[in-house]
């Protein structure tokens, strides 16, 4: 590649926000480089464990002792990393950082990023989010509202493909939905008892899942879920929305994109003179080599902590501190949501039902306190919601111990009884003394400096937490269910997935790093759209928020630039 040439826009990762990004800017004929620092992965092709079955694994998907040792951050998940999918997350030895307190950050450095393995929920804020910091006097506010991200979501949603049930709810506006999948026959159990048992408007829905579910023409490659529930590993069908079957090829086919795999961003490089950036700095995951890549718009979705990280090290005569942190902002508020805390429960009867294929998606439970002074809770802020499935138990559990011969024979050829479990995704605030910061002294095998974290859960998260196990078990006896258990397992921020803040939006330059559209408030040609940006958490999964506000800033950006604002 030319180092000389001058891109109209570059564009730092290929998750779910740099694939957004990618395919807006070259639609709108912006002349893009786009680049990430893992190594390629094509579509189909490169998805090598999609077929395969528990038993093509030695030790029927889990990995070896010595193997574990390479992921003492990522296994902190429990569910992976697996023997199929652990070429998407990233080896802790190679890519270390520190913690002052405990965060769990998980990730994937290849292209595509988190767009293969993500949970693919999409649900959309509502101004009862947007309002909310302004309204309890938390933080800042957003700079926006609902009504300037609702097309956004509309145009998103009618790409992707969006599987759900419009509900009319105030708290979680409806979208733009293909037809959604069903519930089985205990999932129902539980939502018509929900209807009878409470007064405060709580409700079961099916997940609102980026999943195509009617067989179209509309979706350029991608067919229908074919309910193999082995998305994590690729989906060879396009059922499920990523950047590799979607965002990028749709780049791709305009002629516009110029797609460089294995090239770490390290610094966003800025002008003194011009004041602006003029391009990034990277070096060569494979041969080490330093590079200059020239643009005239910046885009950084290299995921949240990464995006704060690359401007952290941005340093300037202009910004000694990292690029735009002359107000000491860049880095703070980081957020997350609670996870991996609930309820569990067995169910009676059923016994003569069960359910075809693998429903890659589960049930969800929205928002239903601090919505109004009915709902209203004293201990915390904000509130959460729940998601769960139910299923028939593993065969093993209906082997006893003196079970064999005839009696073992039937016994694996029936499935076990129900069960049902949920867990609760809460609100985190965006407390300021959260951050994360460039580690003085320990630096990765690239020479950059490793990120340190010193973030932690808060008074209103503690009691929040204890109430989204109260109420998980409330919900589950109110339909007769048996031996209802909560459980908390031990975590960190950072669990979640939803990791987020760090270069937040908002009105005033001295408490916000970006503005409106995303831009660095002191160099407007650098916008950030992956998670960095948010202001406040909501209690849903933001993945569809990155996206509405990606395409948002990405045609916002093709406009300045034919405009000529950033010549």
């Amino acid at each position: 590649m030319n180092e000389n040439v001058v891109y109209d826009a570059i564009v730092v990762g290929t998750g779910i926000s740099g694939g957004w990004a990618a395919k807006e800017l070259c639609e709108n004929g912006l002349k893009t480089l786009v680049l990430e620092r893992g190594p390629m992965v094509k579509h189909i092709q490169d998805y090598k464990t999609m077929n395969d079955d528990p038993w093509d694994y030695p030790l029927k998907g889990e990995l070896s002792d010595k193997e574990l040792q390479q992921y003492p951050k990522q296994r902190r998940l429990g569910w992976a990393p697996k023997e199929d999918v652990k070429h998407f997350f990233v080896n802790d030895l190679e890519h270390p950082y520190q913690e002052t307190k405990r965060f769990d950050w998980i990730r994937g450095y290849h292209v595509g990023g988190r767009s293969l393995t993500w949970g693919r929920q999409s649900y959309r804020w509502s101004d009862i989010d947007f309002e909310a910091n302004k309204k309890e006097g938390v933080a800042v506010d957003w700079p926006v509202r609902y009504k300037d991200i609702s097309p956004w979501y509309d145009k998103v949603e009618s790409y992707i493909g969006v599987s759900g049930e419009k509900l009319g709810l105030k708290q979680l506006p409806d979208g733009q939905f293909q037809p959604p999948m069903e519930l089985n026959c205990v999932e129902k159990e539980l939502q018509n008892a929900m209807g009878t048992q409470f007064e405060d408007g709580r409700l079961l829905t099916i997940g609102r899942a980026a999943h195509i579910t009617e067989n179209t023409t509309a979706f350029e490659g991608r067919g229908p879920c074919q309910y193999r529930s082995r998305c994590w590993r690729g989906c060879p069908f396009g059922g499920y929305f990523s950047s590799n079957s979607s965002t990028l090829p749709a780049a791709e086919r305009t002629g516009n994109m110029t797609l460089r795999p294995n090239s770490i961003v390290h610094e966003v490089v800025y002008d003194e003179k011009q004041k602006k950036a003029t391009g990034v700095k990277i070096i060569d995951a494979e041969t080490q080599e330093k590079l200059e890549f020239k643009g005239k718009i910046v885009f950084l979705c290299a995921s949240a902590m990464a995006s704060v990280g690359i401007l952290l090290q941005s340093k300037s005569k202009t910004f000694p501190n990292g690029m735009g942190n002359n107000h000491d902002e860049l880095g703070r508020n980081i957020m997350d949501h609670h996870y991996q805390l609930g309820a569990s429960a067995k169910v009676d009867g059923h016994l003569d039902k069960y359910y075809k294929g693998r429903r890659p998606n589960g049930f969800y439970i929205p928002r239903f306190v601090n919505l109004d002074e009915k709902t209203k809770r004293k201990e915390f802020l904000r509130g959460f919601g729940y998601q769960g499935g139910a299923s028939r138990n593993h065969w093993s559990d209906m082997v006893a111990e003196m079970g064999y011969g005839k009696a073992l024979k039937e016994a694996i050829l029936k499935p076990g009884g129900w069960e049902i479990g949920m867990t609760g995704f809460g609100e985190m605030l965006p407390h300021h003394d959260n951050r994360v910061s460039l580690s003085q002294d320990k630096k990765d095998k690239w020479g950059l400096p490793q990120l340190d974290f010193d973030v932690e859960f808060k008074e209103n998260e503690l009691h929040m937490r204890e109430a989204i196990k109260e109420e998980a078990v409330a919900i589950l006896k109110a339909a007769g269910f048996k031996n209802v258990q909560s459980y908390d397992t031990e975590t960190g921020p950072g669990l979640g997935i939803h990791e987020m803040g760090g270069a937040r939006m908002g009105k005033d330059p001295k408490t916000s790093v970006l503005n409106k559209h995303n831009q660095v408030h002191d160099v407007p040609n650098v916008y950030v759209t992956d998670g960095a940006f948010m202001t406040s958490a909501s209690c849903v999964n933001p993945s569809l928020t990155y996206m509405a506000f990606t395409a948002r800033a990405a045609n916002h950006a093709a406009e300045q630039f034919k405009q000529h604002k950033f010549s």
